[in-house]
């Protein structure tokens, strides 16, 4: 199993194939390889290419980076799949060094080639046909020798609807209301709902003892820590552009409740500051009317007039909240149940190869101790899988049934949070009619 990704180099190339090339990565440099170029001066070699060719754009070279699956390949084996995929896209018109990093939990390829082809002296076209490409190629390499293959739907699902950037660890820290990021997310959040613009934001966030880097993706350090964490590491709504527009929408909702809220109404008879202040007196009174008249206006928009029916839209209101509460949770258990099918299916696809290694020759005890972990995980995936499932589920399918979840979930949390409002509001309306209206409003 490969993953792949590539990226331009814009500048600094000489400092890249430094750090693709480094000893202690590529065991003792053992691990590099070159095409039409040598490593010490590769740099030099790509930039005379550029000015041969008389180009003159931007991007000097392309890095690639293919990712094995952790225990699952050799150093050896890898050097060689990334050799055999630099032919095979690259066809021996590129320049290009590549090496392979065994530093890592997990073993990876660098492949940094020249933007120019030697060829046809015109520029590499990195988009989303020649990535395809890339990635067909990995993958079909990945298969010839045995390896497992990415299912791309897969790797959707895990962007989506797993943990996003957090280890074990830190996920379990989060449970425990613990982690660095869910203290900086509650932080964000607070203070948002408290800033009146961008530059408020950004001078209580400072106050909280949080250190702000500006540049390509805001970060926040707190006092307590080493290092700077992206706000988009976090999640989508923590990017620079996203907290802007949230104190943004923040400041509209505050503006659109304090015109639509209703105060409380003063008990003018037993109030100690009445009785002491003409001039409080005069303006509770002022303060009673408006209140009033506008709870007279808002309970007929909702049909509402006597006692007796504000409590029945309470408990109306009450119901439904309850209802979509409980359709949020069945929602919430058929995510849950269809992200552990696609985890058995990963899982399946993953051991697969190693199970049927295991099947050929059940005797082989050497080869069960050796892959014990490996051929419970798939026995135990299948199992499960067998208990709804005739076959193998198409992954695909399945991530598609996961979006039209999610969005039906998000739909009802939307309608769940309105009916908080509504609650509170009928509430407001039943303490005021208590303590002022009376009766009175069946006349009105």
């Amino acid at each position: 199993m490969a993953v792949t990704k590539i990226h331009p180099i814009k500048s600094t190339l000489n400092l890249a194939i430094d750090y693709i090339t480094n000893s202690e990565k590529t065991d003792q440099e053992i691990l590099i390889s070159t095409h039409k170029c040598h490593v010490t001066t590769a740099h030099t070699q790509f930039l005379k290419r550029r000015v041969q060719e008389q180009v003159h754009g931007t991007v000097l070279a392309r890095h690639l980076i293919q990712s094995f699956l952790p225990g699952e390949i050799s150093p050896e084996l890898a050097h060689e799949i990334g050799l055999e995929l630099c032919k095979r896209i690259l066809k021996d018109e590129y320049e290009f060094v590549l090496s392979t990093h065994i530093d890592k939990y997990h073993i990876h390829n660098h492949i940094i080639f020249n933007n120019v082809n030697m060829i046809t002296g015109k520029c590499y076209q990195s988009n989303k046909k020649t990535y395809h490409q890339i990635r067909y190629q990995s993958d079909l390499i990945c298969k010839e020798k045995g390896l497992s293959i990415i299912d791309e739907y897969y790797e959707i699902f895990k962007k989506k609807y797993k943990t996003k950037g957090k280890s074990w660890y830190e996920d379990n820290q989060r449970k425990q209301g613990i982690s660095w990021k869910s203290k900086l997310q509650f932080d964000i959040d607070r203070v948002i709902r408290q800033s009146k613009n961008w530059d408020d934001f950004l001078s209580k966030m400072e106050k909280l003892d949080y250190e702000i880097k500006h540049g390509k993706h805001i970060a926040f350090r707190h006092k307590d820590k080493e290092r700077f964490t992206r706000g988009k590491t976090i999640g989508e709504d923590y990017s620079e552009k996203r907290l802007k527009e949230r104190v943004t929408e923040s400041l509209s909702r505050k503006r659109k409740l304090s015109k639509e809220q209703v105060g409380n109404i003063i008990n003018l008879v037993n109030n100690s500051k009445v009785q002491a202040s003409k001039g409080y007196e005069f303006w509770a009174t002022k303060h009673n009317l408006k209140s009033a008249s506008k709870i007279v206006l808002l309970m007929r928009e909702k049909g509402i007039k006597s006692f007796a029916q504000i409590d029945k839209a309470i408990q109306e209101s009450a119901t439904k909240r309850q209802e979509l509460q409980d359709k949020m949770k069945k929602i919430e258990h058929e995510i849950n149940q269809l992200s552990m099918t696609m985890e058995n299916i990963h899982t399946i696809k993953k051991y697969r190869h190693i199970y049927q290694v295991y099947k050929e020759d059940t005797t082989d005890k050497a080869f069960l101790k050796e892959n014990q972990t490996e051929i419970t995980l798939y026995r135990n995936a299948l199992k499960n899988l067998k208990k709804s499932y005739a076959k193998l589920p198409n992954t695909k399918k399945i991530l598609t049934q996961l979006d039209l979840l999610q969005e039906k979930k998000n739909t009802l949390f939307q309608e769940y949070s309105s009916t908080k409002n509504s609650i509170s509001e009928l509430y407001q309306f039943r303490k005021n009619y208590e303590t002022y209206l009376g009766e009175e409003v069946e006349r009105w």
